[in-house]
């Protein structure tokens, strides 16, 4: 029984993905479990991912409540790029924000049950890809900074949503569009200063998933309400766990839950 401390799980790109899980004996690779029976059990334990204060509720995927309020990493600008103030010296944590906000920003294109437009640092791709379970990303513009990228982000979402379609992402139901084509469409029309943003990047990445079977429904669990989840593993896809039955887990929104894991 392996005693882990759940956080986003950790992805490397291959065919296919490689997933691993941080326990307290070392690394669980998350492929090699496919087809087994697993038992999670929540221990009702959960610690701040960010001060790592012990806490009863979680906010923004594993902080405390103070965390969510006043940590860097829960500015707003997390979640809407364009509220980005560390090209002006500003924000929570001006340090941190310079270092990671007032760098190179990717502006993309993701394939899943439709084409999303999305931001990220630049040395978050294809990670944010596979994080958000996309079929194929192909980047778009390389932007100065945060602020800039969720400027064209802002522009880009009159034509392209920024969410993904949970349910419909772990059916496998997956948009038939091509992003080059949509990348050549938007070249056309883009006008300074964004058109000066545009990469070279043609071929979109193909991202393939460790998966056996794909539901044809989905229920989500939560460990707060069923703490205790014994199923098959039948794939990882985003930061997703596939269960027998249609059952899925969200790992990452249950970071800083502390819980045993059984192999049988």
């Amino acid at each position: 029984m392996e005693d882990v401390y759940l956080e986003k799980m950790i992805s490397k790109f291959a065919t296919p993905i490689q997933y691993s899980l941080k326990s307290d004996s070392g690394d669980i690779q998350m492929n090699s479990l496919l087809g087994k029976k697993i038992r999670i059990y929540f221990e009702g334990i959960i610690h701040c991912v960010v001060c790592g204060k012990k806490i009863k509720k979680t906010f923004a995927q594993g902080s405390c409540y103070d965390c969510f309020r006043n940590a860097a990493e829960n500015s707003e600008c997390i979640i809407r790029p364009e509220l980005c103030k560390a090209h002006l010296g500003g924000g929570r944590d001006p340090i941190w924000e310079e270092k990671n906000h007032n760098v190179p920003h990717y502006v993309y294109l993701a394939l899943s049950s439709a084409v999303k437009v999305g931001v990220t640092r630049g040395n978050q791709i294809p990670t944010r890809w596979i994080d958000q379970g996309a079929s194929e990303g192909l980047i778009l513009a390389e932007c100065p900074n945060r602020f800039h990228a969720g400027e064209l982000e802002v522009y880009l979402k009159d034509s392209f949503t920024d969410r993904t379609n949970w349910q419909r992402m772990l059916k496998n139901q997956v948009s038939s569009e091509s992003l080059s084509e949509v990348k050549d469409s938007l070249v056309e029309t883009l006008e300074e200063p964004f058109s000066s943003w545009i990469t070279d990047h043609r071929i979109p990445e193909v991202l393939d998933y460790p998966v056996i079977e794909y539901p044809q429904k989905v229920k989500s669990l939560k460990l707060d309400k069923e703490p205790v989840i014994e199923a098959v593993l039948m794939g990882i896809k985003g930061q997703y766990l596939l269960f027998d039955g249609g059952r899925v887990l969200n790992v990452r929104a249950h970071s800083g839950y502390n819980v045993k894991i059984d192999i049988s």
